[in-house]
């Protein structure tokens, strides 16, 4: 049988010259193929000294570097289950990824290791080591000295290749298993459907513990053994000055505001570019029209989530349409339902499924959540709301919960109001996500206080800075008198929605 390994694959599609470089840190250091190889069996090696075997769990929490790269590609050749963590993730936050899959290894920043290691308390089977925002720590200082493992582990299609963490609607994140199938089958689509090629140079500006930095732009840039432009974040000035030397550019909708705010972003500087490609959140009409009208280029919109990677995608060749997302890849299938499973006809307006190869097999440990996502018939209900036209293309009208995104992060409600209900004065609170002219949604708080408390915006930001990620952190705060119910006393989150839309406007 062939061997599933998604590393195997990749190293097929690597060039036949392993001295063409792989990714390239501007003003910094630059990794060929070759070394990047190299550099991933090396860290394996380490692996092997560990006893980290096939199957076996690594989380990581670390900044964006080649060597970062590096210790992801080490975990697909041997098999381990990559586990990668949102870098603004609070300790309190890691220690409960930690208890729940288990890793055998955690590879941190250096500066969080104490705090990390005083959650994680005296665990004596989780190895712990470090990497900094270089690339430097205690792993790769290791990797240094190790003799190299340089055999690819034999996997099946299903076998586990990564394990990404979503925020619950009910507070508790699920553990989203992707295989080495899913992975591959999605990568290949991509590549196929936004025409891959010859000489293509990738701006990678994008975070690399999320699907979109993770799986779509360094999957596609890998199986084309590509150049990548390795920004360790996205900074506008130096995406302008590389747009004469790239030809893809990924980005979510944040990057595509800034750059038409920027007078250096003209047809001249993006006449070398080929494709400019947005997602995670959604991009707004009057962006995409101001980006064509600047540079010639229409942005081709793409939807997908955590538990499918990507599902549609605007056409390379043919009407990138604003507000849609395009049609289905290669070997997905979706149809819109009504909350029952009742298929619903052209342009009707429902919940969107999805099945293909790209689906994952179900959350880590949660059997009844996993069987409660799925349909009898195998398709995965995705929450979001949608409808098809006769040629089947998508358009996202709405979410069926009440997750905001903002700035291409998901975000919960719920996760939020649990911790803000358990500060001292708060009677209850309620979450909701606004329009924000930078972020696509801006996070917003309404707080309901005990009847004497002296609360403010301040407090709660001060009560909850160490228990949530940043990006989940309120913008605006307000203390209310009440809450709007319906007659069964549900907060309706429509009502404030309206109230507060304009606030960043």
């Amino acid at each position: 049988m062939t061997n599933a390994n998604l590393y195997a694959l990749f190293q097929q599609r690597f060039p036949k010259d392993l001295d063409a470089p792989a990714l390239a840190v501007p003003n910094g250091e630059t990794i060929s193929y070759g070394g990047l190889d190299a550099m991933s069996a090396r860290i394996a090696g380490v692996f092997s000294k560990l006893a980290i075997r096939k199957g076996d769990r690594v989380a990581v929490q670390v900044d964006k570097s080649p060597q970062a790269v590096a210790l992801y590609l080490a975990c697909l050749r041997i098999g381990a289950v990559y586990l990668p963590l949102n870098t603004a993730y609070t300790p309190t936050e890691v220690a409960y990824f930690l208890g729940d899959a288990e890793p055998s290894l955690l590879v941190c920043r250096p500066q969080a290791g104490q705090s990390l290691r005083d959650v994680i308390g005296d665990n004596k089977a989780l190895h712990v080591m470090t990497m900094d925002d270089k690339g430097q720590g205690t792993l790769t200082t290791a990797a240094d000295t190790s003799e190299p493992k340089a055999e690819i582990a034999d996997v099946r299609p299903e076998d586990l290749a990564a394990i990404l963490y979503t925020s619950g609607t009910t507070g508790r994140s699920k553990g989203a298993m992707l295989s080495h199938e899913n992975l591959a089958s999605n990568a290949l689509a991509l590549h196929d459907m936004w025409g891959w090629r010859e000489g293509d140079v990738l701006i990678h500006a994008l975070p690399i513990f999320h699907v979109h930095g993770l799986f779509v732009a360094l999957h596609c840039a890998l199986l084309n053994g590509s150049k990548m432009w390795f920004m360790p974040k996205f900074d506008v000035d130096q995406v302008i000055n590389l747009l004469p030397q790239s030809t893809v550019l990924m980005g979510v909708p944040t990057f595509y505001t800034r750059l038409v705010d920027h007078p250096g972003l003209t047809r001249e500087t993006s006449a070398n570019m080929r494709l400019f490609v947005a997602g995670s959140a959604p991009l707004l009409e009057e962006t995409f029209s101001a980006f064509e009208n600047q540079t010639g280029h229409r942005i081709l919109e793409r939807y997908g989530m955590t538990e499918t990677g990507m599902i549609t995608s605007n056409p390379l060749d043919g009407d990138r349409l604003p507000a849609t997302v395009g049609y289905p890849l290669p070997g997905v299938q979706v149809r819109i339902a009504d909350e029952d499973g009742n298929i619903l006809g052209t342009d009707e307006i429902g919940v969107l499924e999805v099945r293909g190869a790209n689906v994952f097999s179900g959350y880590w440990r949660m059997p009844e959540k996993t069987a409660s996502e799925f349909r009898k018939d195998g398709w995965f209900i995705t929450g979001d709301v949608a409808q098809m036209s006769d040629d089947g293309r998508v358009s996202i009208v709405g979410r069926a919960k009440d997750m905001i995104i903002s700035g291409g992060y998901n975000v919960y409600p719920k996760e939020i109001e649990s911790v803000i209900d358990d500060l001292a004065g708060v009677t209850e609170s309620a979450v909701i996500g606004v329009p924000h002219p930078d972020f696509g949604e801006a996070v917003v708080a309404l707080i309901i206080t005990d009847q004497n408390a002296q609360i403010d915006g301040a407090i709660i930001q001060s009560g909850i800075k160490d228990k949530l990620a940043r990006f989940k952190h309120p913008k605006c705060i307000f203390v209310i008198d009440k809450l709007p119910r319906n007659t069964m006393g549900k907060v309706q989150k429509n009502i404030l929605r309206e109230a507060y839309a304009k606030i960043f406007n």
